[in-house]
């Protein structure tokens, strides 16, 4: 399943590749793909609400004030 998410917070490019090479790392993503341009992330997982709480605390390490919107 893929979806999508809008991020709030996300201060650079640098630090959205950072966020995507750490969830891209968590073995329930299949990818993971993050655009600094558009503020959006885009994950591929069996389960994409048991991978969002994982995303965050990744999203956090790098960014603490980045959150993901989920609607």
């Amino acid at each position: 399943m893929k979806k999508s998410f809008k991020l709030e917070n996300l201060d650079c490019a640098n630090c959205a590749a950072k966020m995507e090479a750490a969830i891209n790392k968590l073995d329930e993503v299949e990818e993971c793909s993050i655009s600094f341009m558009t503020q959006r992330m885009n994950i591929v997982a069996d389960d994409i609400d048991a991978v969002i709480p994982k995303a965050q605390e990744c999203i956090s390490k790098v960014e603490p004030d980045c959150k993901i919107i989920v609607r």
